[in-house]
């Protein structure tokens, strides 16, 4: 029987325990979690039910795609659902900074032109991913002579909202532009030629976070997994051949303890945890291609204050419909799209009628390649529908502690916040796609080091790959893969399957340069004496 260690941090390493521990023959599986509670960032807090409709409010991580899989299959398995929601935004401030994709409006109008040339760049930039692929944002919007204006007021700040790129948005690699619109796997959206972002797209919110991997936890307990909340690792003594070797203490936030060191040893060792975690863990033991590579992911720090300052709120962003925002409609979708917004009928698919944002951006006039972000999660989480008219609940996201200066944060009354929470986020830099993420197969599963990494972090911040690297990893140790059933499935292995197990092979041989071999290949490793001792 393998002994293997998972050390920290989320759904990463919760998804990785998950698959080992359904070969409770083969794995003796310890999971190390620094937090009292596993899920990472994906965590819940209580709200008062009578000021605000609800007793909880996601706010980690709140929903995503219909195409987040894995992420939806954990879900349903451990009795929990995610709920569909039609999209709708509010971008900017005023006429000449406003757009929405819920009604025409004139900064829409007015760069209709740019619009319909970035499709045409999106496609350049597929056909030569390679190269295009790599260049910065930045450069890409001058290279092709797009307007200023267009990607301080239109790209940048979708592009930074969903998919959490924050104020390095510019410095974002073109690949991850091209695969948000165009990847099945990774895309929220279609390509709008008219709008760029289309009217109402379906996306998901996410049920109770901390109930659904509170059960998932208590799952692997029963399945042997040795889940050690409050504890973390000190350091990593050694790793080679017989093992690795590292000690362990109670972490800070564990009252009362003495936070004596203890040492353990494992035949295999998960770290997902950040990498800039990864490599002050691995210490000395770190080879010069760990912290190469490692070395080359940035974070930053970022503060999420939720709140109920409606007066605030308002101030700051568009959060009703006005005449003076809407441009006039060309076609019958858009004459729809201003009666939907101005609640006089239901959209497309019979959802109730009314322009009511649940993501926001503001960009600051003095510096507009950065942003501040909001949810109106009132509007947004499924849990609020049917409360009642109740005080809304804000999330604002202030990025990078460096820009503090620019923060609208000191505009919030105090007695308005409800929690303040920071966080320690990736940013997705062009040089990300040079050095870190091609280069994670060099460092996943070294034989004599016997370390393998896992989290969003190894290719781009998605809840989804933060679940299926870890299931990657698991893989990798000799687990199956779970594979899902999906509508249009055949039954062959290694060349068949659906979407959610094309997004796995994806994984594994991008972060890994391991070929899938099909999804039950522990019997084949067995039968052939190849699983690990």
């Amino acid at each position: 029987m393998s002994s293997n260690g998972l050390i920290k941090d989320g759904r990463k390493h919760v998804s990785c325990a998950h698959s080992l521990a359904q070969h409770p023959d083969s794995y003796k599986v310890t999971l190390i979690e620094r937090n009292g509670v596993t899920g990472g960032q994906a965590t819940s807090i209580s709200l008062d039910k009578g000021k605000y409709g609800t007793s909880w409010l996601n706010d980690g991580v709140q929903g995503g795609s219909p195409a987040f899989k894995h992420t939806l299959h954990l879900f349903k398995k451990y009795g929990h659902e995610a709920q569909e929601v039609k999209l709708q935004v509010s971008f900017g401030k005023g006429k000449d900074g406003f757009w929405t994709n819920c009604f025409p409006s004139t900064l829409v109008e007015r760069f209709s032109g740019d619009i319909k040339k970035f499709g045409r760049v999106l496609k350049i930039i597929k056909w030569t991913l390679p190269v295009l692929g790599l260049i910065p944002i930045r450069i890409m919007l001058r290279m092709f002579f797009f307007s200023k204006e267009f990607g301080d007021k239109m790209v940048y700040p979708l592009i930074a909202l969903f998919l959490g790129t924050g104020n390095q948005t510019a410095n974002v690699s073109c690949a991850i532009l091209e695969r948000l619109f165009d990847d099945p796997n990774m895309k929220l959206w279609d390509y709008d030629p008219d709008t760029l972002l289309p009217n109402l797209p379906r996306m998901v919110t996410f049920p109770q976070l901390d109930k659904f991997y509170g059960d998932w936890a208590a799952d692997l307990r029963s399945k042997g997994v040795d889940i050690r909340l409050n504890t973390e690792v000190s350091t990593i003594v050694s790793r080679g051949k017989d093992g690795i070797v590292l000690q362990t203490q109670a972490s800070e936030a564990n009252p009362g303890s003495t936070r004596a060191l203890r040492t353990e040893t494992y035949d295999d060792l998960v770290m997902a945890v950040l990498a800039d975690d990864a490599l002050r863990l691995l210490g000395k033991t770190a080879t010069w291609r760990e912290r190469f590579v490692l070395g080359g992911a940035r974070f930053y720090d970022d503060v999420t204050i939720t709140h109920s300052d409606s007066e605030y709120f308002n101030k700051i962003y568009e959060t009703e419909f006005k005449e003076e925002l809407c441009a006039e409609p060309t076609s019958a979708a858009q004459e729809a799209q201003i009666r939907f917004s101005t609640n006089r009928e239901r959209g497309p698919d019979g959802e109730p009628g009314g322009y009511r944002p649940m993501y926001y951006t503001h960009t600051y006039a003095s510096d507009p390649k950065k942003i501040e972000m909001s949810f109106d999660c009132t509007n947004y989480q499924h849990q609020f529908r049917g409360g009642g008219e109740k005080e809304h609940v804000y999330q604002t996201i202030f990025l990078d502690k460096t820009s503090s200066a620019l923060w609208t944060q000191d505009e919030i009354r105090p007695d308005k916040i409800i929690l303040e929470k920071w966080w320690h986020q990736l940013g997705h830099r062009w040089q990300h796609y040079v050095r870190v993420v091609p280069g994670m197969m060099f460092v996943n599963g070294r034989s004599h080091k016997r370390t393998l990494f896992a989290g969003s972090w190894t290719v781009v911040n998605m809840h989804e790959l933060a679940c299926v690297s870890g299931m990657v990893a698991a893989y990798r140790l000799g687990a199956d893969y779970e594979r899902l059933e999906e509508e249009g499935d055949d039954e062959g292995e290694g060349e068949g399957g659906g979407f959610a197990e094309d997004f796995f092979k994806k994984v594994l041989l991008l972060s890994h340069a391991s070929r899938y071999t099909g999804p039950s290949q522990l019997k084949r490793r067995k039968a052939m004496g190849l699983e690990r001792k």
